[in-house]
């Protein structure tokens, strides 16, 4: 009689001795205790039953890193593939969870504390790695299209929490448009990583108050006392009198923005076409420091910068030369620090490449481009679960660059 030997090992067992694939790589990182506990509540009505909450969550973490395009792909992914159903926390043969399943789940969680809690944690953890350098940070915002069926914009209301119509040059100089919404990041120029970010429909300007003030503002409320940047980097589309006072007076930073004429035909009085304050023989002076509120310039003449063929005393009488001073804090947009035109600004705006580095990662590899549910509170929960995986993977990289190191 034919007995079948039982097996030394359980699948589950067998899986351990596999090596690990990106994605488990990346699970490892994640806690999520915090929103484990939160939608576990039993006051919580809506919502899967009989589904592990780790489970929804880590699969839609999945969904990202694996660029997986809807979710009815996902659902059926868990169903077919034993592998990546236990990577995503499910026990190996139980029942996966259905795609309405999912969807009460997205409901739960648009309305969570928690989701941004745990990305809250990551940027806390990569922080200790010494990942986060947080003095400089860039603020940009990135296109989202929208799957819903587009709305003639004549039809959209914009009290609602839906897509609507946005409009942009894109790097040919051709101006594009999509339906859809914005995500508006604040991401640390030295590692790349989003520390914050706000998503609001597709029309809403990029440099205006209800975005720019709270995007600043929340981020250093939620940093108190562990990031305070020095510098905030921004292209010219954000050259606003009120993002400058702004930052100077609320985050008591400075601005890195290039100067947009507008409809100005000319620098204003006592500027060269660089923006530079200039003496009376129109050169640029030297800038000598910042003291204070103020910043400090001084002939260039005196300080050996060019070579004045009527010297120092055509502006001033002093040995000292022609020295001026302006209050920043009065006319941040005027007189930045470090002044426009010098090395040291352009090193800083130079920066500004690390936001559009983490707008390719998070749509060309963290899925942030196929974003699928309706709503715009949904559509920053897809943003934020991209932004958990990016940070995610991150972190995971770089503890495994210190072990080979270590090696």
């Amino acid at each position: 009689m034919y007995i079948q030997q039982e097996t030394l090992f359980s699948y589950e067992e067998i899986l351990k001795f596999q090596p690990q694939t990106k994605l488990q790589i990346i699970v490892n990182e994640l806690d999520l205790t915090r929103l484990i506990a939160e939608l576990s509540k039993p006051s919580s009505r809506r919502g899967p039953k009989g589904h592990s909450i780790r489970g929804l969550i880590l699969s839609l973490i999945a969904m990202a890193v694996e660029q997986i395009p809807y979710l009815t792909t996902l659902v059926e992914r868990l169903k077919t593939d034993p592998v990546f159903r236990g990577t995503c926390g499910f026990d190996i043969l139980s029942k996966t969870p259905s795609l309405a399943t999912f969807s009460r789940f997205m409901e739960k969680l648009k309305n969570s504390e928690s989701l941004i809690k745990e990305f809250e944690a990551l940027i806390l953890q990569a922080n200790k790695l010494g990942m986060i350098g947080a003095e400089s940070v860039a603020i940009d915002a990135t296109d989202i299209s929208s799957y819903e069926a587009a709305t003639p914009k004549s039809e959209i209301d914009e009290s609602l929490d839906a897509p609507d119509w946005g409009a942009k040059k894109g790097p040919d100089g051709k101006k594009k448009h999509w339906f859809g919404y914005k995500v508006h990041l604040v991401v640390d120029c030295k590692s790349g990583l989003p520390l914050e970010f706000l998503t609001t429909p597709a029309s809403w300007n990029d440099g205006i108050e209800k975005i720019v003030h709270p995007l600043i503002d929340n981020f250093l409320e939620r940093y108190k006392g562990i990031f305070k940047p020095k510098f905030w980097i921004m292209d010219k589309g954000y050259d606003n009198v009120h993002i400058y006072e702004h930052v100077v007076n609320k985050a008591e930073g400075f601005a890195i923005i290039p100067y947009n004429p507008r409809s100005e035909k000319a620098p204003p009085s006592g500027f060269d076409d660089k923006y530079r304050p200039i003496c009376s023989m129109a050169y640029p002076l030297s800038f000598w420091g910042i003291d204070g509120d103020y910043l400090k310039y001084r002939c260039p003449h005196v300080v050996k910068d060019i070579d004045c063929p009527f010297g120092s005393n055509w502006c001033s009488k002093s040995n000292y030369g022609l020295c001026r001073k302006f209050n920043y804090k009065k006319e941040p947009r005027l007189y930045s620090y470090p002044p426009r035109a010098t090395d040291k600004w352009y090193e800083l705006y130079n920066l500004r490449n690390s936001v559009e580095r983490c707008n390719h990662m998070l749509k060309n590899h963290f899925n942030l481009n196929n974003v699928r549910s309706r709503g715009a509170k949904k559509a920053h929960v897809f943003a934020l679960i991209s932004c958990i995986a990016l940070a995610a993977s991150s972190i995971a990289m770089h503890k495994i660059k210190i072990a080979k190191k270590s090696a």
